[in-house]
C-alpha cells in the first residue's frame, strides 16, 4: 500500500496563501508519504489545485513539479451533480466532467473520483428520490467511465454527500455502472455521516475501491450537544474531524479489515480537524500506518 495525501487536507493552508500547491508537493516528498491526491474545490482562475478554469501553463508546472520532486500524483478529485431531471443540465455536468477527464490526463493522474450528487442530505426517507434519481446516475457515469478508458484513466464515485454516502447506494451504482474502470473512492470514516459502521461498511467496499481515505471523527451522541465546530449526522449524531487515530472511529477493526483484503494500491491521509494541518497529517500518517502494521 502507498500512502500519502490528499490536498484536501493542507485546505486551510492553501486557501488563505499560506502555502502554495509546489511548497505542498515538497512538504509531502520531504514527509513519509509518496503520492498527492489532487481535491479541485473551485473553479477559479487563481485556486492552487487545478481545475478546468486554470491556465494550462499552471496544470504543466504542478505536473512537472510533483515529477521533480518525486511525489506521484495520484487522483483527481471534483465535485458534480447528475440528479437534475433537466437533460440539457446533466448533460453540461457530463461533458464538465470529461473536460476534467482531460486535465487528469494533462496532468498524469490515472485516477479520477468525480460525485454524483450535490444534494446535502434530506430529513426522512429519501429512498423513493433515490431510486427516481438512479438512472440518470448510472447514465451519466456509464458515459463518463467509457470517455476516461479511451485515456487509461479509471473513474470512481465516493461514499461522500450524504445522499450516496452509504455502503449499498456506492455499490448499487457500481454494479449498474458494470464498467471495468468505474470503482469507489473508499473513504473510511465517511460511513458515520449516516450512521454506519465504519468497520463493516469498509469491508463491503474494499473489493470496488480504487484509492482509500482514512479519516477519524470524534463522535457525541445526539443528546450531548458539544458546541459550535460540529455537523450532525443523518441519524443527529455530532461529528468533528480528528487527527487519524485519535478520534473515535474503530480504525483498528478497518485496518484489520483492509490487510485482509487484497487492496494494495493508494492510501490518502484526508485531515478534516482543527489542529495546524501539518500536525494532522504528519501524525496521521504515522497512526494509520501503525495500525496496518498492528492490524
Amino acid at each position: 500500500m502507498r500512502f500519502g495525501f490528499s490536498s484536501y487536507s493542507f485546505h486551510s493552508k492553501l486557501s488563505s496563501g499560506e502555502m502554495t500547491l509546489p511548497e505542498v508537493i515538497d512538504w509531502v516528498a520531504a514527509s513519509e508519504g509518496e503520492h498527492l491526491e489532487l481535491a479541485s474545490l473551485s473553479e477559479q482562475t487563481d485556486d492552487p489545485v487545478p481545475s478546468i478554469a486554470s491556465d494550462p501553463a499552471y496544470v504543466d508546472q504542478i505536473r512537472e513539479k510533483a515529477a521533480s520532486a518525486g511525489v506521484v500524483l495520484s487522483n483527481l478529485a471534483i465535485g458534480a451533480d447528475f440528479t437534475s431531471e433537466d437533460p440539457a443540465e446533466v448533460a453540461r455536468q457530463v461533458e464538465r466532467v470529461k473536460q476534467y477527464v482531460d486535465l487528469a490526463e494533462r496532468l498524469g493522474i490515472e485516477r479520477m473520483r468525480h460525485d454524483v450528487a450535490g444534494h446535502p442530505g434530506l430529513p426522512g426517507d429519501d429512498t423513493p428520490l433515490f431510486e427516481r434519481a438512479l438512472p440518470g446516475i448510472v447514465a451519466a457515469c456509464t458515459e463518463i467511465a467509457q470517455y476516461a478508458a479511451t485515456k487509461g484513466i479509471t473513474t470512481s464515485l465516493e461514499n461522500h454527500g450524504f445522499f450516496v454516502q452509504s455502503a449499498d447506494r456506492v455499490r448499487r451504482i457500481i454494479h449498474a455502472v458494470d464498467q471495468p474502470n468505474f470503482r469507489t473512492t473508499l473513504d473510511v470514516g465517511n460511513f458515520v455521516c449516516v450512521d454506519e459502521q465504519p468497520e463493516v461498511s469498509v469491508a463491503q467496499n474494499l473489493p470496488y475501491a480504487m484509492v482509500v481515505h482514512f479519516k477519524d471523527f470524534y463522535i457525541r451522541p445526539a443528546q450531548q450537544d458539544p458546541g459550535a465546530g460540529w455537523f450532525r449526522s443523518r441519524g443527529g449524531k455530532h461529528l468533528r474531524g480528528a487527527v487519524v487515530g485519535n478520534g473515535d472511529i474503530d480504525l483498528r477493526a478497518v485496518a484489520r479489515a483492509i490487510k485482509d483484503s487484497d487492496f494494495s494500491g493508494y492510501a490518502a491521509i484526508e485531515f478534516e480537524g482543527w489542529e495546524d494541518c501539518l500536525v494532522g497529517c504528519e501524525r496521521g500518517i504515522a497512526n494509520a500506518k501503525r495500525l496496518l502494521a498492528e492490524a
